[in-house]
């Protein structure tokens, strides 16, 4: 195969394992964060939604979450100190970028999240589950991210990204000491609660996800790399979900005239492999918007995370797996900016 038909393939196997290990543990940072730091009296637009749900106040989510993030890490610095992957070839290890855009896309992209009760990912999860929600939620963050890139508001921010850029000597901490003192401590934090272990499920969804970042990692920074062809910047990388879904959508329409991508495929095998998982476990079943009310915080969520995923760089996924993997000091702010738009949104009882 040529090295595209594996980048393409090697997606989708990836997509596939990604959506089928979601599905089942419950993998995702909106709900880890709502169980860590969310308020027990939501307001009263959403309370149709979280009728369905307990909101608790654990952190086994998030440290699913986290030990992801350590093998990602692990796994990815591996690669790239052995000179298996080239991290330089990525948009997350870069000396220039606009901190207005990502700190402030970080912002409104955990806000989104938030309303939309899911990230990009999550919300391919659940629509492979059966949640016409996620649908209308996914187009709306597809199209809204391609209007920020290069629709309507494209000019737009590309005039605020000429006047916000700045230039910093390093651009993260891309050396074996440093990366081994990051996972040892995400791997502390991890397991000093000793239940974490019994937690079966959010134990091995964290552990299958990470070793799913170092596989799109390598399946595009090495098994489909081709060096004797000029790669675009950003052409090596793993998973994302933001311009993916809006990619996605795109090929759909006119695919005639565009190629499969390794995005593309990915953002197809999480739908189908949340479909079979959801299936063989007897957890597909098919749901719809339950309020007037509902129906406008998921349009809002879906835009607010493309707007703020195109001009943060990524998502949760994004820059919080695969970005912060590269030790990334943008990918950190971008974090930090999600982070803190997802809890101000807790904090106003969403």
């Amino acid at each position: 195969m040529s090295p595209s038909e594996i980048t393409v393939l090697g997606g989708l196997l990836i997509g596939l394992v990604y959506g089928a290990a979601a599905q089942v543990t419950g993998f995702c940072l909106n709900r880890a964060l709502r169980d860590r730091f969310g308020n027990k009296q939501p307001s009263m637009q959403l309370k149709t939604t979280l009728s369905t749900e307990t909101i608790t106040q654990n952190s086994s989510k998030l440290r699913s979450f986290v030990l992801a993030l350590a093998i990602a890490m692990a796994g990815t610095q591996w690669a790239h100190q052995t000179s298996t992957i080239d991290l330089a070839s990525s948009i997350y290890v870069t000396h220039q970028f606009s901190w207005l855009l990502i700190a402030g896309g970080g912002l409104l992209f955990g806000w989104g999240m938030i309303l939309a009760r899911g990230c990009g990912a999550r919300t391919l999860v659940l629509l492979g589950q059966g949640n016409m929600r996620s649908l209308v939620v996914a187009l709306c963050l597809g199209i809204s991210a391609f209007i920020t890139l290069t629709g309507l508001l494209g000019p737009l921010r590309s005039e605020i990204a000429s006047v916000t850029t700045v230039s910093i000597p390093w651009a993260g901490l891309q050396n074996r000491w440093g990366a081994a003192f990051v996972v040892l401590a995400l791997l502390f934090y991890v397991f000093k609660d000793r239940g974490f272990l019994k937690q079966s499920r959010d134990l091995w969804g964290g552990i299958v996800v990470g070793l799913m970042i170092v596989a799109g990692w390598l399946v595009t920074g090495w098994l489909g790399f081709d060096e004797f062809e000029t790669n675009a910047p950003g052409s090596v990388g793993s998973l994302t979900f933001v311009a993916p879904i809006g990619l996605a959508i795109q090929y759909a329409m006119i695919a005639t005239g565009l190629s499969l991508s390794f995005g593309v495929t990915v953002v197809l095998g999480v739908v189908v492999g949340a479909f079979v998982s959801a299936r063989v476990t007897g957890t597909h079943r098919f749901e719809g918007f339950r309020s007037p009310e509902e129906i406008r915080c998921y349009i809002m969520g879906g835009v607010c995370m493309g707007i703020g995923g195109a001009l943060a760089m990524g998502c949760s996924i994004g820059q919080g797996l695969t970005g912060l993997s590269t030790l990334s000091y943008v990918s950190m702010l971008a974090v930090s900016g999600i982070v803190i738009g997802a809890r101000w949104a807790l904090h106003r009882g969403f």
